[in-house]
C-alpha cells in the first residue's frame, strides 16, 4: 500500500509557533498537581498478576492414584496470594523444595485446564506427580506433602501449548506414564470450550493396570463432544479394545488420518528418541512435531558422544555468587545445578532441560560436557562462554559465576 501526506500541511508549523509550544509546555507542568507520579500502572499491575515470579498456595486435596498422587492447590491468601495466574493448558510450574537442607526447585506440569483458573469459587491447580526413578523430589512430595501444606511455586512457565499458527488444527499426542499430564490439561480445555483443535491421544502403558488417570481421561473425553479421543498402547500385554506394542508411524498414521497434523511428545526420554524417529519415517516437516523437555535431563552418560573415560571421575566445583566462593564436589556424571542444589547452594532453575536459560551462568574456567539435544544456548552464549548449568557435566575443575534471582 502507498501512503502519502499533504504536504501543505507542513507549512502550518511556523517557527515562532514551534517555539511557543516550549512556553505552553513550561505552563502546563507548573500547573500539575504537587503529588508524587504514579508508581505503578494498571498494565503492569495485571502483567505481575499474569506472569507472577512467586505464588503461594496451600494443598486443599490429595487424591490417591497407583504410584501417583494429585494435589489441589489453591491460593494462600494469607501469604499475600489472591489468586493463581492464569495458564495455558500443559504449562508448567517450578515448584521450590527445601529437603534435608537441599534446597531445589522441580517443574510440574499443571495437569488441569486453564478453566480451573478462572473458576468464580475461586482458582485453583492440580498437579499429578507420579513416583519416578531416581525420583528424589517425586518420592519426597509423595512421602510428606499433605492437606494444609503450603507450598511455594513460580508462575506458569513453558511454550508446549497448541499454538494455532504453528500448528495443525488436528493433533496427536504421544504420551508415556505421567508425560499424560500436558495433554489431559489441553482435553479439559478442549472440552471446557477454551482450546480449539481436534485431539487424539496415544497412551502408552505397559498393563491396563497401569495406566494413569484412566477414568479421568474417559470422563474428560465424554464430554468433549468428540473432539478429544484416548486411544491406549499396552506394550506388555494384548486385551481387546486395546492397541498393543509401541507407539511407531504406522499407529500414529492410523489415527492422524489423511489430513494436515501435528505430533506432540512428552514422556520419557528412550520414547522421545524412538518417536521422533518414527516422525521422519511419516515425513513430518520439522515443525509439526515437538517433545515437552521440562524435567532433570537423565542417562547423559548413555549418549554415543558422551567421553566414558569420564565415568566415575569427581570434579572441584567453585561458585562465585555476589563476589563469594564456595567450593564443592561434583561427579562427572551429576550436572552442576544437581551439585549445587546438594550442597544446599540456592541456584536459579525452572525447566531443568536446557530449554528455558533461567540458570543462565557464565563459565569462568574449566570444560563442560553439554547434551547436543539439551543444549538451548544462543550463539551468543556459547561464544562468551556461558552455560546452562542443569544440562551442563563437569570433564575439569570447573569455577562458575551464578547470579541468583531476588526474592
Amino acid at each position: 500500500m502507498k501512503y502519502s501526506y499533504d504536504r501543505s500541511e507542513i507549512k502550518k508549523i511556523s517557527l515562532s509557533g514551534f517555539l511557543s509550544m516550549v512556553s505552553v509546555r513550561n505552563k502546563r507542568i507548573a500547573a500539575a498537581p504537587d503529588s508524587p507520579p504514579v508508581s505503578e500502572y494498571n498494565a503492569n499491575r495485571l502483567a505481575k498478576s499474569l506472569h507472577p515470579e512467586a505464588q503461594y498456595a496451600k494443598i486443599a486435596r490429595v487424591d490417591e492414584h497407583r504410584d501417583a498422587k494429585s494435589f489441589t492447590l489453591v491460593p494462600d491468601k494469607e501469604r499475600g496470594t489472591e489468586s493463581l495466574a492464569y495458564f495455558r493448558a500443559s504449562q508448567y510450574v517450578s515448584v521450590n523444595l527445601n529437603i534435608n537442607g537441599t534446597a531445589l526447585s522441580k517443574p510440574y506440569t499443571i495437569r488441569s485446564g486453564p478453566g480451573s483458573a478462572l473458576g468464580e469459587d475461586g482458582t485453583s491447580y492440580v498437579l499429578t506427580i507420579k513416583r519416578t526413578e531416581p525420583g528424589y523430589a517425586s518420592k519426597w512430595i509423595l512421602e510428606n506433602w499433605k492437606e494444609g501444606d503450603a507450598v511455594e511455586l513460580s508462575g506458569p512457565l513453558g511454550d508446549f501449548y497448541y499454538d494455532r499458527i504453528r500448528d495443525a488444527k488436528t493433533v496427536v499426542a504421544l504420551a508415556g506414564g505421567s508425560g499424560i499430564t500436558p495433554f489431559f490439561s489441553m482435553a479439559e480445555a478442549i472440552a471446557d470450550g477454551i482450546e480449539d483443535f481436534e485431539l487424539t491421544i496415544l497412551y502408552g502403558s505397559r498393563t491396563a493396570e497401569g495406566i494413569l488417570l484412566r477414568e479421568e481421561l474417559d470422563a474428560v473425553a465424554a464430554r468433549s463432544g468428540g473432539r478429544v479421543k484416548v486411544v491406549h498402547v499396552l506394550s506388555d500385554e494384548e486385551r481387546e479394545g486395546y492397541e498393543h506394542g509401541f507407539i511407531n508411524a504406522e499407529l500414529i498414521k492410523k489415527y492422524a488420518g489423511d489430513g494436515d497434523y501435528s505430533v506432540l511428545m512428552c514422556g520419557p526420554k528412550a520414547m522421545y528418541t524412538f518417536c521422533e524417529g518414527e516422525c521422519k519415517k511419516l515425513g513430518l516437516p520439522k515443525r509439526r512435531y515437538r517433545a515437552e523437555m521440562s524435567g532433570d535431563y537423565m542417562g547423559v552418560v548413555n549418549n554415543a558422544d558422551y567421553p566414558k573415560e569420564q565415568i566415575g571421575r569427581e570434579y572441584k566445583l567453585t561458585v562465585l555468587i555476589h563476589g563469594e566462593k564456595t567450593t564443592v564436589g561434583c561427579k562427572a556424571d551429576e550436572s552442576l545445578l544437581w551439585a549445587m542444589e546438594r550442597a544446599a547452594i540456592k541456584a536459579p532453575s525452572h525447566c531443568r532441560s536446557g530449554e528455558c536459560g533461567w540458570c543462565h551462568s557464565r563459565l569462568i574456567s574449566g570444560q563442560v560436557y553439554v547434551p547436543s539435544d539439551a543444549d538451548g544456548r544462543r550463539i551468543a552464549d556459547k561464544k562468551f562462554g556461558w552455560i546452562h548449568p542443569c544440562v551442563s557435566y563437569p570433564l575439569s575443575d570447573i569455577e562458575l559465576e551464578v547470579f541468583p534471582t531476588a526474592k
